[in-house]
């Protein structure tokens, strides 16, 4: 009796302990299911970032489209043995009241070009014929100049005409600090120029422009339909080395001089050539090689205010232009 006792008290005893161990299992052993819930979570906060850092941007995007403008010139290269005449295209922004920044190969299209060199180094002359930049909203471009170019580098900064529009333009602003690899960004340009704005217009608009000639009257048409308006690509940083910038945002002939704009819509680079065959290799030069220029261009243009209106302009305002858009005129 006693035995049969004591097995049942430690039957009994060895339930209790089951019980009470799958009891601490239930409330102190996590669930399966928590990591999964977990994840979800953290997912869904990722996207909810990502969403907002989307909308973000392209409010961004499309807040500084009013101030970046495409620029068109015609130029020629006078003397012996041989003359040439070429139109030139590209992009620039506003990046100050009355100054619009750039490319120095937009402004000086003989620069880096080995062709145009020759011609120089033989006596040739550059004349600028026109060089104009016509923004989105105004249906008639305005007369550009150049300020100043980098001594060093492919940069320069336009002088824009002063007129009741260009006061209502939007200067962008220059980043304080250098784009991080893997960072997003957007570049805002005119790749392909009038060609491509002819690309993207209404149906009706591109049967009758498609046969136009890539020049100033089919630029003026579409000004005054107001179908000038840049192109958005985006993509990320790939590298910042020294003045350089790489990332996969892409672009083409026309793009030279666009703003690099990170996610908050100021301006981390400037657009200036591409690596055919890579489609990563988009290339740009940091804002911050931007800002001496700028200071100079400021400078000039206080010394200058009072100068007479009809006095000549030097040669290197004379010149400006896109040299991977160069197309002789037959």
């Amino acid at each position: 009796m006693v035995e049969t006792w004591q097995r049942f008290v430690q039957g009994l005893l060895g339930v209790v302990a089951l019980v009470g161990a799958l009891a601490m299992a239930h409330y102190y052993v996590p669930r399966e299911t928590d990591g999964l819930e977990q994840q979800v979570h953290q997912l869904s906060r990722e996207v909810a970032d990502m969403e907002k850092q989307q909308s973000f941007s392209a409010a961004a995007v499309d807040d500084a489209r009013e101030s970046v403008a495409y620029i068109y010139g015609i130029y020629h290269v006078s003397g012996r043995p041989q003359s040439f005449r070429a139109r030139v295209a590209g992009t620039g922004f506003v990046v100050a009241p009355g100054l619009v920044a750039t490319n120095r190969h937009v402004a000086e299209p003989w620069y880096g070009d080995r062709e145009v060199a020759v011609a120089l180094r033989r006596g040739g002359t550059p004349v600028l014929e026109k060089l104009e930049a016509y923004f989105p909203g105004s249906p008639l471009p305005v007369t550009l100049e150049t300020a100043v170019v980098a001594a060093h580098g492919d940069l320069a900064v336009l002088r824009l005409e002063d007129t009741a529009f260009t006061k209502t333009l939007r200067p962008l602003t220059l980043a304080q600090a250098l784009p991080r690899v893997g960072e997003p960004v957007s570049v805002l340009a005119y790749p392909m120029g009038v060609t491509g704005m002819v690309a993207k217009s209404p149906a009706v608009v591109y049967e009758r422009l498609s046969s136009h000639p890539d020049d100033a009257n089919t630029a003026g048409e579409l000004a005054a339909l107001s179908l000038i308006r840049p192109s958005a690509t985006f993509g990320h940083i790939g590298d910042v080395t020294g003045d350089k910038l790489i990332y996969d945002a892409p672009t083409a002939r026309g793009g030279s001089g666009g703003p690099v704009l990170n996610l908050r819509g100021e301006v981390v680079g400037i657009n200036s050539a591409y690596i055919d065959g890579f489609s990563g290799g988009t290339l740009g030069i940091t804002a911050n090689e931007l800002r001496p220029l700028l200071e100079s261009a400021k400078h000039a243009s206080l010394e200058t205010a009072g100068e007479t209106a009809g006095k000549e302009p030097a040669v290197r305002s004379q010149v400006s232009g896109v040299r991977q858009n160069v197309s002789a005129l037959h």
